[in-house]
């Protein structure tokens, strides 16, 4: 076995501790919010590229304001806005500028309705009247100002708004909106699950049109779900929902011109089965390019529509063996020339492309991942973007020019790097953090990287954590089934290395993912160091199948989800259970979602490895799972039975001989309390003692209240009693 450890975050960790006390950390603590770090909310650049805005609330009065900062000196320059002047507004959650800043939409009373979508009451404050308008009296999703800002469009109960500003008339483009049949503008469940994808529609350069996706899902299967509340009987919540194999929605495109007031429909190609996962215009207002990628998402087909003949061309084709990953990195320059991001040549990388899908050239390459694209700047001809070049568990921000040239890293800490660029590309924020130092946010220039000034950071933070008994993460590599896989560890503060120490082990391991990189703590992290502290000792280890080392490394589970991830986490487990100071005969695994299906098949094949697991909200059948995620990986069933069964934790409940916690909301509209349900009834029929809970009307993320506070309660106490 080899198990070296990285020297830097080592030194790190020891002159970490050395100033450390004993203080320890309680779970009311944690989950109370006491370690949250300080950040901005809602940022956004001033078009003249030497100030930035952000949205401020007097924690006494309750109102909200958008302030505006100069970049250089930090001084507060003006108040745009403040809810104390505006009667009919107490406060509001986010805004965003009209392109000529003269408007800003203002969202309210927002409410969640799945993972990244809300509705809530908009207002327009318009800046030279010092005025303000509601948009309408009922809630909305999704409202885009149109890039002259005289226009607001929007979806309202499932149909296509247009508000026009300046005649004060309202349009609705669309009128057959319909909850569980047709949806206009906005995108159903599994698209926005998995393609992060709600607004289904934009707006033309021009102002004078609004491609949409319309989506038929009257033919897809439903899903309830019981919510129980506080009433004598409980309602019952029912949306479309297409499991692997099942039928998804019929997605077409639109295009409706405001000028004549006509809607048509698109005819895209020969697509029998098939996604459209974006739609953006181009720097043409008569051009749209809309991406096309077929249902086993391994061809991807960029196609340019001529709004005038409604004609459509592919400009662009990509295909890959296993998966194509949808992003947001398309950028179109002043020539319609594009910006592009792919893993062709086996590593996400930056392309530049002529406007008829010519390649003119491939912008950077190297044995290391693209991990964001922030921009093209237009005046010096430079592209930014982050990387992990400085090694796989770090970020750095980089600038390339548009013809490869001239790369220069930004960032100069090792760490997590991130960037809020100005408009004018001049300067950019850079949003810093490590796993010894909480997130610091420093202003540099665009050109050169060096340091203007520092805005904020975390010190308060760091000072009120010299009190407790810190125990930073160890950094290191374990090789495992041939390949050297990224790891870390805590140990308990007075480590003794005669000594053995129970195991708990994390891990996430879903395609892409990445849970060891060296960025600053979580709330989980905290709840490691305080179980360190009580004498265990805790590990995570990023195993095949995880993201940021290249394609064929996080596509070789392709076909096979379950398989090669779980065989990592039994191999490290046993490598790390011979460590002279670990107790192998007390090792013990846990995981929330995919990283609970994989805990429940770690200890159900490896009985002889693991003495106890807990797995939350996991997916404990492929087949219970969506469309878009689960074919992405597995084909469906009836192309991949065996992909979909050989793993199945349901179908391996006899080889459970440890200790094993199972928990659930009964609310989960992503991962559904079916998956649970199943896996019980399995257990049940083979005899099996197990414990779990199902936590009332919660959805996946299990919060509300005191909810996370007594589920980390349960958690730890089943770890104390059985590891």
């Amino acid at each position: 076995m080899k198990y070296t450890s990285l020297p830097l975050v080592v030194i790190l960790f020891l002159s970490f501790t050395v100033i450390a006390q004993d203080k320890t950390f309680t779970l009311e603590e944690i989950w109370g919010g006491a370690f949250r770090t300080e950040g901005f909310e809602s940022l956004h650049s001033m078009n003249n590229g030497t100030q930035y805005s952000v949205l401020e609330r007097d924690n006494l009065s309750g109102n909200t304001s958008i302030e505006v900062y100069d970049y250089a000196s930090g001084e507060k320059n003006r108040s745009i806005i403040s809810t104390s002047f505006i009667a009919d507004l107490n406060s509001f959650q986010g805004y965003e500028f009209s392109a000529d800043e003269k408007r800003i939409l203002l969202s309210s009373e927002l409410e969640q309705i799945y993972r990244h979508s809300t509705r809530g009451i908009y207002h327009i404050f318009d800046i030279p009247s010092n005025s303000s308008f509601k948009i309408s009296e009922k809630k909305i999703e999704a409202p885009l100002l149109s890039p002259d800002g005289n226009k607001v469009a929007y979806v309202q109960d499932n149909n296509l708004f247009m508000l026009n500003f300046l005649t004060g008339e309202e349009i609705q483009l669309t009128s057959d909106g319909k909850k569980n049949e047709i949806i206009n503008g906005v995108t159903d469940w599994v698209y926005e699950e998995e393609f992060a994808f709600v607004r289904a529609f934009d707006w033309s350069a021009d102002s004078n049109k609004i491609a949409f996706l319309k989506f038929n899902e009257k033919e897809v299967p439903e899903f309830s779900i019981d919510v129980f509340g506080n009433q004598l009987y409980p309602n019952q919540e029912v949306f479309k929902y297409p499991k692997a194999g099942e039928q998804n929605s019929t997605v077409s495109l639109h295009i409706a011109d405001i000028v004549s007031m006509a809607s048509d429909q698109v005819k895209l190609g020969d697509y029998k089965d098939f996604y459209i996962p974006r739609i953006e215009w181009t720097a043409d207002p008569n051009k749209l390019s809309v991406q096309v990628l077929n249902r086993h998402q391994n061809n991807l087909d960029l196609i340019f529509v001529d709004a005038t003949t409604k004609m459509a061309s592919v400009v662009l084709n990509e295909k890959d063996e296993a998966y194509i990953d949808i992003t947001d990195n398309l950028t179109f320059l002043e020539d319609n020339s594009f910006i592009w991001t792919s893993e062709k040549d086996g590593y996400n990388h930056i392309y530049h492309y002529k406007e008829n899908g010519e390649l003119i050239s491939q912008i950077t390459s190297g044995t290391w991942e693209v991990t964001d694209y922030y921009g093209y700047d237009t005046k010096n001809k430079m592209i930014f973007y982050q990387s992990v070049e400085n090694g796989n568990m770090n970020r750095d921000i980089y600038s390339i020019s548009l013809d490869g040239k001239n790369k220069k890293r930004l960032s100069q800490q090792e760490g997590t790097n991130d960037a809020e660029f100005s408009a004018d590309f001049s300067l950019f924020i850079n949003y810093f953090s490590n796993a010894t130092t909480p997130y610091k946010f420093t202003l540099h220039n665009s050109t050169t990287g060096e340091l203007v000034r520092e805005i904020k950071n975390n010190q308060a933070l760091l000072d009120k954590l010299k009190t407790y008994a810190v125990l930073a993460k160890e950094f290191s590599t374990i090789e495992v089934n041939g390949e050297v896989l990224n790891t870390w560890m805590i140990k308990p503060k007075d480590f003794d290395p005669a000594k053995q120490y129970p195991l708990f082990m994390f891990q996430y391991s879903g395609p892409g993912s990445q849970m060891v990189k060296n960025s600053w703590n979580t709330a989980n992290d905290y709840w490691y160091m305080m179980l360190a502290q009580q004498g265990y000792i805790v590990a995570c280890v990023d195993g095949r199948g995880t993201g940021y080392k290249g394609a064929k490394f996080k596509k070789v589970t392709q076909n096979d989800l379950g398989n090669l991830e779980v065989q990592d986490q039994i191999t490290a487990a046993k490598q790390l259970g011979a460590l002279p100071y670990v107790d192998a005969s007390r090792i013990g695994i846990w995981g929330w979602s995919y990283g609970g299906f994989m805990s429940s098949n770690c200890l159900f094949k490896a009985p002889d490895t693991f003495k106890m697991a807990i797995a939350v909200a996991p997916v404990t059948s492929w087949r219970f799972y969506d469309t878009i995620y689960t074919e992405r990986y597995l084909k469906t069933p009836q192309e991949n039975a065996k992909g979909y069964d050989d793993n199945s934790p349901i179908n391996f409940v006899d080889g459970l001989q440890g200790k094993y916690l199972l928990v659930h909301g009964s609310a989960d509209d992503n991962v559904h309390v079916q998956n649970t349900m199943r896996l019980i009834e399995a257990l049940v029929q083979k005899n099996k003692e197990f414990d779990w809970a199902i936590y009332p009307d919660k959805n996946h993320g299990i919060y509300g209240g005191n909810t996370r506070l007594h589920l980390y309660n349960k958690m730890t106490n089943f770890i104390k009693t059985n590891l």
